[in-house]
C-alpha cells in the first residue's frame, strides 16, 4: 500500500513539476513493483544493470521485445535520456500495453518511448535499423526467431540481450545454442538478478 501511495504521489509531481528526476523515476519504479501492480518484469537490481548496459554502449536507438507494463522501458529510457535516444518497444497484449503507456506518461519519458501494441513477430521486419541495443524479454520459444530478426539491424559493438536465460533455459535451448555459437557475436552471461542474462555484442 505504502509503495502505490509513493508512485501515486510521484505521478502527481510529475503533473505539477515536469519530468521526473532520475531518483524520482527510480522511486517510481519502486511502487511498481507493489503487490497488485507488479507483472512478470525484471528484478531491480536487473533494471540497474540494464540502464547500465545502455549507458555502456551508449545507445541512442533501443528496442524492447515485450514491454510488459514498461518497468524495464522506464530503466532502458533513463540510459537513453543520458545519450539523447528514443525506445521502441513492443507488447501483445492491450492490457499491458495500456499500463505500460500509463506508466511512460507518469514518469515523463514517453517522448523517449515509442511503444507498439502488436504481434513482435510481424511488428519487428518492419523496424529498420541500425539499433544499438535490443532487448528480447517475450515469449522464450521464439526467442531464436527473435534474435535471427534483430541481428542484421543491429550495429557492430551494439548488443542483443535476452532475459530469463538462468530460471527458464528449457524454454530457448535453441536460442542459447545458437548464440554460443554463432561467429557473428560474442556472448557473455550476467546474473545482476535471479533469472539471468545472456549478453550478445555484434562483432
Amino acid at each position: 500500500m505504502r509503495l502505490t501511495v509513493i508512485a501515486s504521489l510521484a505521478a502527481l509531481g510529475f503533473l505539477l513539476a515536469g519530468p521526473m528526476s532520475d531518483k524520482e523515476v527510480e522511486v517510481y519504479l519502486e511502487g511498481m513493483r507493489a503487490p497488485g501492480r507488479y507483472y512478470a518484469n525484471i528484478d531491480a537490481a536487473e533494471g540497474v544493470w540494464l540502464r547500465d548496459l545502455a549507458r555502456s554502449v551508449q545507445a541512442r536507438r533501443a528496442l524492447e521485445i515485450g514491454t510488459s507494463t514498461g518497468y524495464s522501458g522506464i530503466w532502458i529510457a533513463l540510459a537513453l535520456r543520458q545519450n539523447g535516444g528514443q525506445l521502441i518497444t513492443l507488447e501483445i497484449n492491450q492490457r499491458r500495453h495500456g499500463q505500460a503507456l500509463e506508466n511512460f506518461r507518469a514518469t515523463g519519458l514517453d517522448a523517449l518511448i515509442d511503444a507498439r501494441l502488436g504481434n513482435a513477430l510481424e511488428e519487428v521486419p518492419k523496424i529498420e535499423g541500425p539499433l544499438d541495443l535490443v532487448f528480447i524479454d517475450a515469449n522464450k520459444p521464439d526467442y531464436l526467431r527473435y534474435y535471427e530478426m534483430v541481428l542484421p539491424k543491429v550495429r557492430r559493438g551494439g548488443v542483443i540481450v535476452a532475459h530469463n536465460v538462468e530460471n527458464l533455459p528449457h524454454q530457448m535451448s535453441d536460442f542459447l545454442a545458437r548464440i554460443k555459437s554463432d561467429p557473428k557475436v560474442r556472448t557473455e552471461f550476467a546474473s545482476p538478478g535471479t533469472q539471468g542474462f545472456s549478453v550478445s555484442y555484434v562483432k
